[in-house]
């Protein structure tokens, strides 16, 4: 009981963020505009990282972290009130019924869904599909929702959006005021954009957040493997902050990957997925892509924590994706 009540004192005064030990007005608010918001998101941060966004000392960061602690419940919880909170997971429909059965119903929300393929397989088009889809009504294979675009390869094509809208029957103003693009120009303004991209996702109901491509500036900005383990741990971190954002506002999120040839594959397919193990480990989904005859496209799934390995067959038709 004194426990309980000692807990409930430190509760009310740790009332903000400004009254956590090594915190003051100025730290707290860059704090929150480095997207620590909330007292849960401090408890459970790096300390080396959360002195680094606050500007403070790593020993007021690890004061700050443990004071923080007091104020949340951090533990185990029952695998049913996992399964109850998992109840709640959306699906966007792809306009594929059969790329749908091989998702398991679509992409889901709390998840990160990769596609990785050559040149002009389809990737960046389930991209724009979705963006479209995601914006219909939970009946209508939809979320209901607006969607945050990340566009690292200069691919996204307000045009398209308009065809596929149409196609759908959907006021093409109405989807494209619902889409809130960002260019970004390097892999540093890319993590900063989903850093800061919280204010933007509770304003706007977004549900649904398209990233084309995840690696593209990765690869370019650290070139030669003298750079490829700060490559690696920026990469980790920045796919760490897209599943966080998954899990707290309950979010889908779709990326696509780019390709290498590996020469070391004598025999069968050689192309293989840019990111290494950390990509290929935090990937809820994980889909590869290839261009078929004429307009088809063929999906496998390679990697999932609860469905079967299998390929879907869909076309790729100036009125999206169909079967």
């Amino acid at each position: 009981m004194a426990a309980s009540e000692d807990k409930e004192k430190k509760k009310k005064y740790y009332k903000d963020l400004e009254d956590l030990p090594g915190v003051g007005e100025v730290t707290a608010e860059k704090l929150r505009a480095s997207g620590y918001a909330e007292f849960s998101a401090i408890a459970t941060a790096n300390p080396h990282e959360l002195a680094e966004n606050g500007g403070m000392g790593v020993e007021s960061a690890k004061k700050a972290i443990e004071a923080a602690k007091s104020m949340v419940e951090i533990g185990f919880e029952t695998a049913d009130v996992v399964y109850e909170r998992r109840k709640n997971i959306g699906k966007i429909k792809t306009g594929s019924s059969s790329l749908d059965e091989l998702l398991g119903g679509g992409v889901e929300t709390m998840a990160i869904t990769e596609m990785y393929g050559k040149f002009s397989s389809g990737k960046s088009q389930l991209g724009f599909q979705l963006v479209v889809n995601a914006q219909k009504s939970p009946e209508e294979g939809g979320l209901g929702s607006g969607v945050l675009f990340v566009d690292s390869e200069a691919t996204f094509r307000p045009d398209r959006i308009v065809q596929l809208a149409k196609a759908a029957d959907m006021d093409p103003t109405v989807v494209l005021k619902n889409i809130h693009v960002a260019r970004a120009e390097n892999s540093d303004h890319q993590i900063i954009l989903l850093e800061k991209a919280e204010e933007t996702i509770e304003k706007n109901n977004i549900r649904l957040i398209v990233i084309d491509s995840l690696t593209s500036h990765f690869r370019s900005d650290y070139i030669g493997r003298g750079a490829l383990s700060e490559r690696q741990q920026k990469l980790n971190k920045h796919i760490h902050m897209l599943q966080k954002l998954s899990e707290k506002y309950n979010l889908a999120v779709y990326v696509t990957n780019q390709v290498m040839d590996n020469p070391g594959i004598l025999f069968g397919d050689p192309t293989t997925p840019i990111g290494g193990h950390v990509l290929a480990h935090m990937s809820t989904y994980r889909l590869y892509v290839r261009k078929s005859k004429d307009d088809k496209r063929i999906a496998r799934l390679v990697d999932s924590p609860n469905l079967p390995e299998g390929e879907a067959v869909f076309r790729v038709t100036p009125e999206g994706l169909t079967d």
